[in-house]
Order: structure tokens, then C-alpha cells, then sequence
């Protein structure tokens, strides 16, 4: 068994697929096989199950991809710290879908004017994914949204911003001066599905305000949402950093009176991984960028 063997066996393992993985490797698929067959052959264990479109790990499958991350993990922190010239290497970043679009671009093009040898590699996914993979050290930071409740990783606050209400051309309360919440109680909402944070932002808020918010239609980008409230599908609320970015002629933002909705925006990373002087470069530069970008104005 060597390194590459392992790292075949986890490409296989993450996409499920012979021939994507041969793919992504530059690999034959008859090589990719055989490398795998040894494998299992070495162990004396059926890793996957074939089935045909597709594999699927075994119970010892299972078992042997947790360690085979571990060492693999291993071996790339080793390199990782023996090269570490502050200069070089490679940084990656997840975010989740309704910040990295809005936040990353000019965080991204500053870093990398700044270490043009650093290679930096993005992630967009859901919380619950990112969090994973800030365990198994796939990537090296996660920018999201609290709550965060994972346990064994380090959590540092950012920034705050607020939840603007999002409304229709000529809804009725375009021309009131000051909106409370209780002022959209009946109204429909449009939401992100669940599997985004921001839906429970916004539902946790209106809550504890004793106000239960009916969501009659879910959307998967906060794209699809804006689009929505501006065909009058109903109201929403939007993080700032969204607003900003909108030219949009065909929606309304609107600040909500006090108490207003938030969000905190927190960077969370893996304390037991080692983190190059590189990646410190990227920490420090985040921290001074997210002051920067909190204190922008709205448009």
C-alpha cells in the first residue's frame, strides 16, 4: 500500500463514480481498478459495493476511509510545515452561499495581490457540510453565520450586519416612514430553503418578537428569492452585504425599527490542524478586511 493507492481510494469514496474519479485523477479506469483491486486484495476486504453507475463504500470501506483521511491529513500537514516559507502554499476557504458571492471577490483579489505565489481554493456549501469538512481538514477556514454549535473547532466573531426587508415595487408600505415588525406579521414570505442558515435567522428573530412568519414559497439562492419578492411573491429579509451588490430598480429595501434583525458573521477553524505562517497571513488580512467591509455604507 502506498500514498497514491490512498488517495485513488478517496477520490472513489467522495465522488461514487470509477469513472469520475479517473477523471479527476488523469487516470485509466482500468489502472484506477486495478489500484483499488490490490487494495482491497492487500486487506482481504471488499471496499465497495459495485453496483452499475455507481459504488458505494462497504462497512470495511467505512473503516478504512477514516483512516486513510487521517493519514492522508497527516502526511499533507507534515509537507505543509516543512515547506511553510510564508509565501507559498495552498488556503481553503469555505463559505456558505449567502455570504461568499458578496464577501469573498474583493477579500480573495486583495490577498492574492498581496502573496500573488499563494494559491487560494473556494468552497460553497451549506453550514453543515462546512463544518465536516473543517473537521476532516479538507478545508482550512469556514466564514458563516451563528449559531455555530460544533463542537472542537474555534469560532471567531467577525462582524454584524443587518437583515433589511425586502419588498415589491409599490407594496404599501414602500412610502411609510418607520416599519415595525408586527407592520408584516400577514404578509407571505419568501425564504431560502431550509438548508440555509439565513431562513433560521430570520424565523429565530421574528419569534422571540412573537411574530410566527408564513413562508409560501423556498428557494435554493438568495438570487431566486429577490427575483420572487420582486414579482410580488411575497416579503423577505436580506443581509446587507446582498443589498449592497443589487442595482436592481424592481426591488425595495427597507430598515425595520428596533429591535433590528441581524446576523454575525464568524470565521471557524480546526485548532488541532497546523496552520502555516501563510494561512496566518489570510487570518489577519480577513480580520482587518471584515472591519473594513462592516463599516461600508449602505447604498
Amino acid at each position: 500500500m502506498d500514498l497514491d493507492q490512498l488517495r485513488y481510494f478517496q477520490c472513489v469514496a467522495e465522488t461514487g463514480n470509477f469513472t469520475e474519479a479517473a477523471t479527476r485523477l488523469n487516470l485509466s479506469q482500468s489502472a484506477l481498478s486495478r489500484s483499488i483491486q490490490r487494495l482491497e486484495e492487500e486487506f482481504g476486504q471488499p471496499f465497495f459495493e459495485r453496483k452499475p453507475r455507481s459504488v458505494e463504500l462497504t462497512d470495511a470501506g467505512v473503516l478504512f476511509q477514516r483512516s486513510a483521511t487521517q493519514i492522508l491529513r497527516i502526511v499533507e500537514d507534515t509537507q505543509a510545515e516543512i515547506t511553510d516559507d510564508g509565501e507559498t502554499g495552498k488556503i481553503r476557504v469555505g463559505a456558505i452561499p449567502t455570504i461568499a458571492p458578496y464577501f469573498l471577490p474583493d477579500l480573495l483579489k486583495q490577498f492574492s495581490d498581496a502573496f500573488p505565489r499563494s494559491h487560494l481554493i473556494v468552497h460553497e456549501s451549506t453550514t453543515e457540510e462546512l463544518l465536516k469538512k473543517i473537521k476532516q481538514g479538507e478545508i482550512d477556514i469556514a466564514i458563516l453565520a451563528e449559531p455555530v454549535t460544533e463542537k472542537y473547532v474555534e469560532v471567531r466573531r467577525l462582524f454584524a450586519e443587518e437583515l433589511v426587508l425586502l419588498l415589491p415595487p409599490g407594496h404599501r408600505l414602500c412610502e411609510k416612514k418607520r416599519i415595525r415588525l408586527s407592520d408584516i406579521e400577514d404578509e407571505p414570505f419568501v425564504m431560502l430553503d431550509e438548508a440555509h442558515c439565513l431562513s433560521d435567522n430570520i424565523t429565530t428573530f421574528c419569534r422571540e418578537q412573537s411574530v410566527w412568519p408564513v413562508a409560501v414559497e423556498n428557494a435554493n439562492q438568495l438570487a431566486t428569492v429577490q427575483e420572487l419578492v420582486s414579482l410580488s411573491h411575497g416579503v423577505s429579509m436580506i443581509p446587507e452585504m446582498a443589498r449592497r451588490l443589487d442595482q436592481c430598480d424592481r426591488r425595495v429595501y427597507r430598515s425595520l425599527g428596533k429591535p433590528r434583525p441581524s446576523r454575525t458573521i464568524v470565521a471557524v477553524t480546526n485548532p488541532y490542524r497546523f496552520h502555516s505562517r501563510l494561512f496566518a497571513e489570510f487570518q489577519a488580512k480577513l480580520v482587518g478586511y471584515s472591519k473594513t467591509f462592516a463599516a461600508r455604507p449602505s447604498t
